[in-house]
């Protein structure tokens, strides 16, 4: 990490940008033949998306206080009253201090979001990009045989099928429970966890229904059964685990406002984003790709560093 400017010369980090590239060139594909605009959201925002806890603050002109964007969804909530369906590539930046092999401080945030959709449109959505993804990369030859080096096998990406398996959080807690983890209904999923369903399971698979509590504000509560949420995780195969965090939105407002304090914000920050529920709203659903989270699982890499020719880690105090 301290000579990485002249680290990333060499072959292996070279080939690494080449598929990145290429895949990031797909997902651009798939976007366009299937009608859907991409928009520019902001980078610096005045209020939170996941929780205020993992902000980076920012001062901005007159001494006001800014932050960098954690996701830009609800921007693209707002964009989808223009255009139905939209997407966008962006940095996105946690200041938590996760300390894992799959965690970045700055990290490029592939995400979409659209009008009319609900839990299952998107996940229909999501399957068929990550498809579409390595149908490509298996179609460049030059990609395909890095990839090919890097794994010493094309099989794990030639015996994706879609679509993908779908398991309940309360059926995911039961497995964990079967292999002796002490975790209960309402707990959250962690690294640990994921890997253990993942290699139980043994495919890509959607991880649903989450208890609402572990879900952000935004995220619609299942009428039917109100402690549950409809959201979804995207699994990776091989112990990769979440891919891609999505949901249907809340389009309530009141339930909505609810929401916002009980997770200890204030509304009046959100009036803006209220306004796309008083003023006209429909059901909408979107989701967050991580994209070096992708190209970690495509290359079979041991370390998310390795998927960004400049990392931002939390454990590096000092870089270039």
């Amino acid at each position: 990490m301290r000579w990485r400017h002249l680290a990333i010369r060499s072959q292996k980090y070279t080939k690494i940008w080449i598929v990145r590239d290429s895949l990031l060139r797909a997902a651009r594909e798939y976007f366009t033949k299937n009608g859907w605009y991409e928009v520019s959201p902001p980078i610096l925002v005045s209020t939170a998306c996941e929780g205020g806890a993992t902000l980076f603050s920012v001062n901005y002109f007159d001494d006001a206080k800014v932050y960098l964007s954690q996701s830009a969804q609800l921007y693209l909530e707002a964009m989808i009253f223009s255009l139905g369906k939209v997407w966008s590539l962006t940095p996105s930046f946690r200041a938590e201090k996760s300390r894992t092999r799959r965690h970045l401080a700055e990290y490029w945030h592939l995400e979409a979001e659209a009008a009319w959709y609900d839990l299952d449109d998107i996940l229909k959505v999501e399957e068929e990009l990550i498809y579409y993804v390595i149908q490509r990369l298996l179609e460049n030859d030059v990609a395909s045989r890095i990839i090919k080096e890097f794994r010493g096998s094309l099989e794990m990406l030639e015996d994706v099928r879609i679509p993908f398996k779908r398991i309940r959080y309360d059926e995911a807690i039961e497995i964990l429970q079967s292999k002796g983890l002490k975790i209960e209904w309402g707990d959250d999923i962690g690294g640990d966890e994921e890997r253990i369903l993942s290699e139980e399971i043994g495919e890509w698979f959607f991880l649903t229904h989450f208890p609402a509590n572990i879900k952000a504000f935004y995220v619609k509560l299942d009428e039917k059964r109100p402690e549950v949420s409809l959201s979804a995780d995207l699994l990776a195969p091989e112990g990769y685990g979440e891919i891609i965090g999505g949901s249907q939105r809340e389009d309530k407002v009141d339930v909505l406002i609810e929401r916002i304090k009980s997770e200890g914000f204030d509304p009046k920050d959100y009036e803006w984003y209220l306004d796309l529920r008083r003023y006209g709203s429909v059901p909408h659903s979107g989701f967050g790709l991580g994209v070096e989270r992708l190209l970690m699982w495509v290359l079979k890499l041991d370390h998310i560093r390795d998927s960004l020719p400049f990392p931002r880690l939390a454990r590096v105090k000092k870089f270039i």
